[in-house]
Order: structure tokens, then sequence, then C-alpha cells
């Protein structure tokens, strides 16, 4: 169920935010090639301290992403592969009675792990999938009234397929919630195409990717950076304004909560941090809207029989509002 991975010490040269993530996007871009957006906004949900949903059809790096990410950073990696038959203690961890010492011990799940992969997590019962609630809330698991602090560094990165429903559990609104950011890969170009099919005859496209950061040391500061990272009182206003139109949207039954909103600043602030910038402008708001609010939204009954999307209300949206003219990148 668990397979971590050990990297090797490593040795960085920039320590800020826009170096960790240069130099973890070069050394993963061969073992993944073709996906070099997604993956950059997958590390800017880990800069933010949130949770990602990877959202895509079987074989488009999914899993090949995250472990990669994973020897970049040097950060400890489980995963879970989640089946409608998955106890909730195969995820948190289970006590157990040790016959040498006449006590129960708590034996650690996989959510102690400071990079932990949830394959599939829409396979998993609705039971199981909330015992991943308090974990990716809190960083913490309750097992038998006792609670275990996780590492402070943990994040979920979960995948499911979209398109497949027999043997699914869809994710409730609240656990979509605690996903900071809904991201898909999809196919990459022939040139990507091209180039994934001459570098990977026969080999292991994770063999040569290093651990080029360290993660687990260098990540409270990345925090404290993306903190310091200043937001504009008109960028507030901007987020805000969009934020209220799609809640007042005539198809849509339930808007952005205000969880959503301190999440889109702080992915803001992450994104602006990444690109080497001390503040944040338009475009990152703009960036992040889709994949940060439309898994938030949910639409009138009559809007989904006609084919309407989430994604493409908050485009509309977007379109909408008037972009602070001295802030334009």
């Amino acid at each position: 169920m668990i397979q971590p991975t050990h990297a090797s010490d490593p040795s960085p040269a920039d320590t800020s935010v826009a170096g960790f993530a240069d130099a973890v996007l070069r050394e993963v871009s061969d073992a993944v090639m073709g996906i070099h957006e997604p993956l950059e906004l997958l590390l800017v949900g880990m800069l933010a301290r949130g949770h990602v949903l990877v959202e895509d059809v079987p074989g488009t790096g999914k899993t090949s992403a995250v472990r990669a990410v994973a020897r970049a950073t040097g950060l400890e990696f489980g995963r879970v592969q989640c089946t409608p038959d998955l106890l909730p203690t195969e995820v948190t961890g289970v006590n157990i009675y040790d016959q040498t010492t006449g006590a129960f011990r708590f034996r650690p799940g996989p959510v102690f792990r400071s990079l932990l992969l949830v394959d599939e997590v829409n396979r998993a019962t609705p039971r199981t999938q909330s015992a991943l609630l308090e974990a990716m809330a809190e960083r913490q698991v309750t097992v038998d009234g006792a609670s275990h602090e996780l590492d402070d560094t943990f994040t979920v990165i979960a995948t499911q397929n979209p398109i497949e429903q027999a043997g699914t559990f869809p994710l409730p609104e609240a656990q979509l919630d605690r996903f900071l950011l809904r991201l898909t890969f999809g196919y990459p170009d022939r040139d990507a195409h091209r180039s994934i099919l001459r570098s990977q005859r026969g080999a292991d496209p994770h063999g040569d990717v290093a651990c080029v950061v360290d993660g687990p040391a260098l990540l409270p500061a990345l925090w404290d950076e993306v903190g310091r990272v200043h937001v504009d009182e008109r960028l507030e206003d901007y987020a805000l304004q969009l934020v209220e139109v799609l809640r007042s949207h005539e198809d849509v039954a339930v808007g952005p909560s205000v969880r959503a909103v301190l999440m889109l600043e702080q992915a803001a602030r992450a994104l602006a941090a990444t690109q080497g910038r001390d503040h944040v402008l338009p475009d990152d708001i703009k960036r992040l809207a889709g994949p940060l609010l439309s898994h938030r939204l949910v639409l009138q009954e009559a809007a989904g029989v006609h084919g309407q999307e989430p994604a493409a209300l908050v485009s509309e949206a977007l379109a909408s509002l008037e972009v602070p003219m001295q802030l334009r990148s």
C-alpha cells in the first residue's frame, strides 16, 4: 500500500520560492514531458500549503508526475490505491496490541508521509474518503479518541478518472472544497508525445530524477516568503468582485465560500513568488480562477441539464470584470 521514496541530499544554489520551483520543474521535465503548466500549478498548490486534485483519464502521467516531484523535492512519499474495500484505518493508521508490552500501540497509516498520492480517490467509499477530511483540514488524525499530529509538510495529491462511473463514489462538495486546486493534465502535443516515445523505450522515466532541493528543510521558509508577497487593495476588490459575480449568477446554486476567497489570494501569492515577484498581478488571479473556483460551484439543476460547465461560468465572470488598469501586467 505504501511505497516510500528516499532521496539523496541535495545542494540547492537558490533557496527562494522561484529557485525552488525552477529547480524542480527542470529536474522533472524529462520524466513527465508536455505538462509543464499543470506541474507548475501543482507546485503552486504545495507552496500555498494546499492539496491538489488531478482529474484526468488514465495514462496521462498523473502518478508519474507526483512520483517525480517527490523525488526532486526529497519529500517522503506515500501512495494509497483506492478501492471500494479500502478501510479508513488503512489510510489513517490503527492501534494494535503489542504482546511484549501488554499494551496497544499506534501503527501509522500512509497519511504519515509528507507527500501522499491518493490514486483514484473516487473509488474509495464515502467512509474512507471522510477519513482524509481531518488529515487534510487539520494535519492530524484521531484514532480511538487519540489525536496524532501529521508532518507540517503533509500534502495530498489525489487523482480521479472523470469519465468512469461504475464502482465510483463522487466526492461530496465538503471534500472537494478541501482541495485548493483541481487540475487536468490533458494529452501532450505531437512533439512532446514523440519525445516521450523516444526517451522512455525500455527505460524507467523516474530513474534519472534526482533530489535537487531539500523540501523538508526549505518549505517553512518558502511559506514565509509566500506570505510576504504583497496583494494590492485593488486586487482584493477584483477577487471579491469575481466571487460576488459567481455567487449571484442565475445558474449557480452555491457559489465560492469565504475559504475559497482566502485560498485564491494565498495561491496568487504563491504563483507570484514562483515567478520571482514580490507582488500579485491580475494575471495571477485570472490564471488561478478556473482551477481554484470551478470545483467549488454547485450549479442549478437546470443548468446542468443544459450542459453548462462551471469552468465556463468562471471564464464568463472574468470577462465581465474590468481589470485594474495600474496593475495590468
